[in-house]
């Protein structure tokens, strides 16, 4: 990935994904491209040929509200991928230290006990876990970057039975909170392009940060796990996100995650030394996820 047209690259896919008759666009013969042309997204916007052209080459990057606007509606964008395409069309912002999530943080993921709470940051990267997230799987001790987890790991093939899913999403979710142009993204993006997996999701340029939803473990002590995640901002840190996962009260989830709090010992993965073993703190070193990690 180029940090040099990330515009043109979107509108480019996502022109790709649409059907003339999802458009009312009548068809004649076989096309020559899959989904609109040049021609046709321009009428639907209403915007010269020429100028949807300069666009997508990246010859012009700063359209107008007014012209996004009906990009968005003419791509049949849903609200998570035109908030997207906005943000690619306003100048890339300066950059800046993020805010880091203090001591009081960690506190608050250990008052949780045996439910697993972690924080990562824009770029998946984890900060902070207390004891049951790093008891639940080894991808959520501090330095370690969910996205890479993911999809150079193969234990999570195991760990998650629906992992097709969580890759997909994974792959929405750093579109969604990792600006593109960022040169941490940048080569996050360049160290996995190689692997086919993560190649084929990151060109569908498919666009949907994380929500509260539903996600199954199947963990090597606890076996099969249901659990909620819940996402939680933090105040004066707003590149960090919580996030918590919890079980339904008086299930076999919640039997399950507090007989492993009780009974495993936690032993830091390999390459976590022992100070990393509780947070890294705002500066995690990690090179730079319907459900994500």
């Amino acid at each position: 990935m180029t940090r040099d047209n990330v515009l043109g690259e979107f509108l480019q896919a996502r022109r790709a994904r649409v059907r003339p008759d999802d458009v009312g666009l009548a068809t004649y013969g076989r096309r020559r491209v899959p989904g609109l042309r040049r021609d046709e997204l321009a009428r639907l916007a209403g915007v010269s040929v020429q100028y949807l052209t300069r666009l997508e080459q990246g010859v012009d990057r700063n359209p107008s509200p007014q012209v996004v606007d009906a990009l968005a509606a003419a791509l049949r964008l849903d609200p998570d991928a035109a908030a997207h395409l906005r943000a690619l069309a306003a100048p890339p912002s300066e950059p800046h230290e993020p805010g880091g999530a203090g001591a009081e943080v960690q506190r608050l993921l250990d008052s949780w006990g045996s439910t697993p709470a972690y924080v990562r940051d824009r770029w998946f990267d984890v900060v902070m876990a207390n004891k049951a997230a790093m008891l639940l799987a080894p991808m959520y001790h501090p330095g370690r970057n969910l996205v890479r987890e993911v999809f150079l790991d193969p234990a999570t093939r195991t760990l998650f039975p629906d992992w097709p899913d969580i890759a997909a999403q994974t792959v929405a979710a750093l579109r969604a909170t990792a600006d593109p142009r960022d040169p941490r993204t940048t080569a996050l993006v360049a160290d996995l392009l190689p692997h086919d997996d993560f190649r084929s999701l990151w060109e569908r340029h498919d666009v949907r940060p994380s929500r509260d939803e539903t996600k199954r473990f199947n963990h090597p002590d606890a076996g099969r796990l249901t659990l909620r995640r819940q996402t939680l901002t933090i105040a004066g840190a707003e590149d960090h996100t919580i996030i918590v996962y919890q079980p339904e009260p008086g299930s076999p989830s919640a039997d399950a995650l507090a007989r492993v709090a009780s009974t495993r010992r936690l032993h830091p993965p390999e390459g976590v030394g022992e100070e990393e073993r509780v947070t890294t703190g705002s500066g995690s070193s990690g090179t730079g996820p319907n459900v994500t990690p």
